[in-house]
């Protein structure tokens, strides 16, 4: 079965297409979006350097969370990524390396010259990942602060997850206006944004104007509102991600998606237009992360039941891949 992804254009207002409202013409537009996903996917082939297709880095890890970033970063490396780092505190570096060792852990999240650190790194890197497992410390927010102007600075995409949220929900003007930020919130963490940034509380009768007056009012900055329906906009339209997933809510799976999401940014902005057709290149990354991560839930679902978790859908990505870019 095919994706079940819709599309909200912007017409003076906002119009929804969806499955049961012009049925046939609604089928052709979800196969075309998902076909150009589809173009921004690099070929694999032998004539390639290693580090070519992505070299992604994940900000966050500390004592008390270490698989946050492991996972995004595993993630990342699942989907096509070929070399995964992770700035990480001191005392989490032992745990996540000991997770892995296709990861690179940098132990330098903590330390005085945080920034300086990571900075030496960023020249390297195609797309970073800020907040899987950062915790709320208030020095180590203040160096991601740094690396965060750092890498706007550079032109290199974030994308920004968990506790990355909460501090942009402290200082929406981190991303205010950077094209090429992708922000993750799931139900909690978008109705802390939109009352930081728009004051007021979250239209629930209206959850695609919501999510769009959300990126317009931060500078047209792409946002992906996690939940029953993935809504994803960049403040000029929104695309709806519908894709079966499960009911399995194990911790996690925001991870999953922020990882693979950072290297389909990369694809999808080394793809050029002509492989986007015009098309807003991080919506159609997020749409391909999204999508991905409910096609690993649900066969993860499928052979686990109740039990599944995280590291249950990680073990999927190979095959839903497949299944939803390669066939």
């Amino acid at each position: 079965m095919g994706p079940q992804c819709a599309v909200v254009q912007l017409c003076g207002r906002v119009l929804q297409r969806t499955f049961s409202l012009h049925k046939a013409h609604s089928i052709k537009d979800m196969d075309n979006t998902f076909q150009l996903v589809r173009n921004i996917i690099p070929a694999l082939t032998a004539k390639k350097h290693k580090g070519q297709d992505g070299r992604i880095g994940v900000v966050g890890g500390c004592q008390e969370y270490t698989g946050a970033p492991y996972f995004a970063a595993i993630s990342a490396l699942k989907v096509g990524a070929d070399l995964a780092h992770v700035f990480c505190a001191k005392e989490a570096a032992p745990v996540i390396k000991s997770y892995s060792p296709e990861l690179i852990v940098h132990p330098v999240l903590d330390s005085p010259n945080a920034v300086l650190e990571v900075e030496k790194w960023l020249p390297r890197l195609h797309a970073l990942v800020v907040g899987p497992g950062l915790g709320r410390d208030g020095p180590i927010l203040d160096s991601v602060k740094g690396i965060l102007e750092s890498s706007k600075a550079r032109n290199i995409p974030v994308v920004i997850d968990a506790d990355g949220l909460w501090l942009v929900a402290q200082q929406p003007a981190l991303v205010h206006g950077y094209q090429k930020a992708v922000l993750t919130p799931n139900h909690v963490e978008f109705s802390r944004l939109y009352e930081a940034v728009l004051r007021g509380p979250v239209d629930s009768s209206d959850p695609h104007g919501s999510v769009l007056r959300l990126s317009q009012a931060l500078g047209n900055v792409t946002v992906v509102h996690k939940g029953e329906h993935d809504l994803i906009s960049d403040g000029q339209q929104v695309l709806t991600c519908n894709h079966e997933g499960s009911s399995r809510r194990c911790g996690g799976q925001g991870d999953l998606l922020s990882g693979s999401l950072g290297v389909m940014v990369h694809w999808a902005l080394l793809a050029g237009p002509e492989k986007t057709n015009g098309s807003s290149p991080l919506l159609l990354a997020a749409l391909g992360a999204c999508s991905l991560t409910r096609q690993c839930n649900h066969q993860a679902f499928q052979k686990r039941g109740r039990s599944t978790t995280t590291t249950d859908m990680i073990a999927e990505v190979g095959a839903a891949f497949s299944t939803l870019f390669e066939t």
